[in-house]
């Protein structure tokens, strides 16, 4: 498991700074204009059915379904239910998109309604790199079911890897466009549906080596499908509550000056680094945990758990959200503050990072607590709180969106996923799943207390040697961050070994033993 953790987790990284690298492009090549407004809408349509029917409630049904029949009725069996669920999933999403191709402007005058008040092109450009880019909803959904096919037979690394070229075809794609086609937007369009290609093409040759390449059959709806869509459902409409929410500040910041759409998207972008990397370790770790005790009834190991789960998301999570609002202009100046992203840039897409970190605690909260209802079979009741976290998304952004403008998007957000936690918290705390203790609540008011410690050392010190480091070159920007974290991150250490939360000499001798211990397996 450890090595299927590391290789995943390996291949996640790449992926991750590979990612960061195509944005940093983006942004340099397009800056934050309408061209770069439209294209994030032409990625975020095809991006979010993506996420939906592949990687969401589509692959959660499927891969428990194809590796049970893999073990119970043979291989056979199982490539036959495979391809009937390819086959199934590709014609719905083929005929999905032909309809969306022909009445791409109406759907363009929903999810992007705001372009059409503006007097550029944005609408134009938007309903033209979005049909060039919707066909990729096909492929990734088709590479995502493959995928799981792999992963369902315990052979992660070409999973894992496939994704990663997408990074690649898309950075090709991005300095193609920039500096040899001078159109940056169009192939950087056309580069996502060609890595959509890549990925199915790379997935579909691994399959075939590994004996399980599923094979294309009439579409029916057998029995099999009829319990695969079935068990579809409850992630479906919890998928889809996620997905509504990031649509609607989607349609809200299109209705925002010039710009506002990519200072969100490059805010989020960051943002996503801490949420992803936490919030998913948090969730896959504690659940399996969870449903033991659940099925043992041991309430007392459910409490303890989610506790020390809890104390240990605040531990890195609020230094993390802290450090994002002490020094938001610096990250994204090192990270993005280059050609075409002016300081102006900058400093609105900073003001965003710090209205999504005010939210970041609270969306890691979510993954740690979900899974104390999931561990008891109850799927529903998370989803219901999410249907009205997603209204109070909505109101908040009709709300805040005149008066904050590109601010009011995601502190809307935020809000909605503090009141989120706070019932979750609540409906766990009556059932006696979560019950905070004494020492649990002393150890969050201590780590409350160093990060706060943390993010004003770093702030003062930032106001002292680099007020105006988004003005810097971009050499002295990336050291001076890099030294700014490291200082934050002493001052952190060490103010959590005074209050008692983490003392560094266990932490060395940790670390000390767990090295002795590699070097005798070796």
């Amino acid at each position: 498991m450890l090595r299927n953790l590391l290789t995943v987790g390996g291949w996640t990284m790449l992926s991750r700074v590979l990612g960061l690298i195509r944005d940093q492009l983006l942004a340099a090549f397009l800056g934050a204009g309408a061209v770069q407004d439209a294209y994030q809408v032409a990625f975020r349509l095809p991006n979010m059915f993506r996420r939906l029917f592949g990687e969401g409630a589509f692959n959660a049904a499927f891969v428990p379904m194809f590796t049970a029949k893999y073990e119970t009725e043979g291989k056979a069996s199982a490539l036959r239910f495979a391809g009937q669920a390819l086959s199934s999933l590709i014609a719905w999403l083929v005929i999905l998109t032909v309809l969306g191709e022909i009445f791409m402007p109406f759907v363009i005058r929903i999810i992007g309604s705001g372009f059409t008040h503006k007097a550029n092109d944005t609408f134009e450009i938007a309903v033209s790199l979005t049909r060039i880019t919707f066909p990729y909803m096909v492929l990734i959904c088709a590479a995502a079911l493959v995928s799981g096919m792999l992963n369902g037979l315990h052979r992660f690394s070409a999973a894992a890897a496939a994704y990663v070229t997408f990074n690649i075809v898309g950075i090709i794609a991005v300095l193609c466009g920039a500096l040899i086609w001078h159109q940056t937007a169009v192939a950087s369009a056309w580069g996502i549906t060609i890595s959509g290609f890549v990925q199915l093409g790379a997935l579909l040759w691994a399959a075939k080596r590994a004996g399980i390449a599923p094979h294309f059959v009439r579409p029916t709806f057998s029995k099999d499908m009829h319990r695969l869509l079935r068990r579809m459902g409850p992630g479906l409409v919890g998928s889809g509550v996620t997905q509504l929410n990031l649509t609607v500040d989607t349609v809200i910041s299109t209705y925002l000056p010039q710009g506002s759409v990519s200072w969100l998207y490059f805010a989020d972008r960051v943002n996503q680094l801490p949420l992803g990397v936490l919030g998913a370790a948090a969730g896959t770790t504690l659940l399996p945990l969870l449903t033991r005790h659940a099925a043992n009834n041991d309430r007392d190991n459910m409490q303890a758990s989610l506790n020390r789960a809890t104390n240990y998301a605040l531990l890195l999570t609020l230094p993390a959200a802290l450090g994002l609002l002490a020094l938001a202009p610096a990250i994204m100046s090192a990270l993005f503050g280059y050609g075409h992203f002016t300081p102006m840039d900058v400093w609105h897409s900073s003001q965003s990072l710090r209205a999504y970190a005010v939210g970041l605690p609270a969306f890691v909260l979510i993954k740690v607590l979900s899974p104390g209802f999931f561990a008891e079979g109850d799927t529903a009741t998370p989803v219901k709180i999410g249907f009205v976290t997603l209204a109070l998304n909505l109101g908040l952004n009709l709300l805040l969106y005149r008066q904050l403008a590109h601010v009011g998007p995601p502190l809307a957000s935020a809000i909605a996923a503090i009141v989120n936690v706070l019932i979750l918290a609540a409906i766990l705390y009556r059932r006696g799943v979560f019950l905070p203790d004494p020492a649990m609540l002393g150890r969050a008011l201590r780590i409350t207390a160093a990060s706060i410690m943390m993010a004003l050392w770093v702030a003062a010190a930032q106001h002292l040697v680099a007020p105006d480091i988004i003005f810097w070159r971009a050499l002295w920007r990336v050291l001076m961050l890099g030294g700014l974290i490291t200082f934050g991150a002493l001052v952190y250490g060490i103010t959590l070994d005074a209050l008692g939360v983490v003392r560094i000499r266990d932490v060395a001798s940790a670390f000390q033993a767990r090295l002795n211990r590699r070097r005798k397996n070796i």
